[in-house]
């Protein structure tokens, strides 16, 4: 019999990266005047070697602010792992949250450990020959998707249509629009038009991004239940765990949050207490797929919907782990950084056979590189 032979990380390189949208998009954190338009992803990777022979690569995001803090902290962190085990994924993860203890549990810190966290899981699946779904406990081969990317509020209504025909004519089964405006009256139109072109079949979202109080949560969400939506996202300030479950409590439409929250903890405040009816946490912002985990085992056995937010290269992996109904958001923000293309059909994103997260970065990386270092040394 084969026994295990300890392997050790001898190499790791940090790429920071600024990535151009082909199109600013506005949210109603834009049009409420509390945030810019975004026209570009920040982005950080982490590519690791071992004295074996094995490779990993992970990545996390920022948007708008943040992403050179998170470059920053983990040129600081990445040092910490030269020497150590690559397959003690869950004591890594403590050592460097543990690292990072003076800057708190969550946000920036949080962020930088997750590019890590991920490219470890991305090892680990790559020296097992398995895709990372697979090595998790796959339940699914393909995961419903919905698409986000042709909803935001800078676009009118044909446009949103338009995207919407061609997200389905790739395969994409449902749609998601951006809501949240000043002036409710044009949310409702917006909705109704999208609502009446796609038919009652096709799966609509609204997300809100947090505008909302309350009282107009409830009152614009008794209005929407006429357009059967899947759910209502973010209706609430993300941190409201109360207000999401009085909310959801008197609703027939589900609710949805999540994507928001940077650590654990913060998300099983919802799960654990069955606030929301839809968990929408994000692997990048709370640290990465170590602690995404927990909180969908948590999930899982309360048989919540799960919905992971953006990066859908990442996500795709953990939906398919994930033992009851879950989507997959679907957005081409990300495709130009990967050699890569996720398959789509009947309305469905189909897990990739390639080892790991089935990754490999796209030589144009190198233009929006911003700053990269390599840590240790190779072979």
């Amino acid at each position: 019999m084969k026994t295990y032979s300890p392997d050790r990380i001898t190499w790791i390189r940090l790429r920071s990266v600024e990535l151009p949208l082909a199109q600013a998009v506005s949210d109603a954190k834009v049009t409420n005047g509390r945030q810019a338009a975004l026209a570009s992803v920040s982005l950080l990777f982490a590519e690791i070697e071992t004295a074996q022979g094995y490779a990993g690569l992970g990545f996390s995001y920022s948007l708008r602010t943040g992403g050179p803090a998170q470059y920053a902290h983990a040129q600081e962190l990445a040092p910490l792992l030269i020497g150590e085990d690559p397959n003690d994924i869950a004591r890594l993860w403590n050592k460097l949250v543990w690292a990072s203890a003076s800057v708190g549990r969550g946000g920036v810190a949080a962020q930088a450990i997750a590019a890590i966290d991920t490219a470890l899981w991305d090892l680990k699946a790559r020296r097992a020959a398995l895709p990372l779904s697979k090595l998790l406990g796959a339940h699914h081969s393909s995961v419903r998707c919905y698409n986000t990317s042709g909803g935001y509020l800078q676009a009118s209504i044909e446009e949103i249509i338009d995207k919407a025909v061609q997200s389905r004519e790739r395969g994409v089964s449902g749609v998601k629009m951006k809501v949240g405006q000043p002036e409710r009256r044009l949310d409702l139109q917006r909705v109704e038009a999208i609502r009446k072109y796609l038919g009652d079949e096709v799966p609509l979202m609204v997300d809100v991004n947090q505008q909302w109080d309350r009282v107009t949560a409830l009152r614009m969400g008794r209005v929407l239940e006429q357009y059967q939506l899947e759910w209502i996202e973010e209706p609430l300030d993300a941190h409201d765990v109360a207000g999401h479950a009085a909310l959801a409590a008197q609703l027939d439409t589900p609710i949805g949050t999540g994507e928001m929250l940077t650590s654990a903890t913060e998300a099983l405040g919802y799960v654990d207490t069955g606030a929301v009816d839809v968990i929408m946490h994000d692997a990048p912002r709370m640290g990465g797929i170590t602690p995404f985990l927990k909180v969908a085992h948590a999930a899982e056995q309360r048989g919540m919907i799960m919905a992971p937010h953006f990066v859908m290269e990442i996500h795709l992996h953990l939906a398919a782990a994930y033992e009851h109904q879950t989507w997959v958001e679907h957005f081409e923000w990300l495709e130009p950084a990967f050699n890569e293309r996720l398959e789509i059909r009947d309305g469905h994103m189909l897990v990739p056979d390639r080892p790991g997260l089935g990754l490999s970065l796209h030589e144009r990386v190198a233009g929006w590189t911003l700053a990269k270092i390599e840590i240790g040394k190779r072979g």
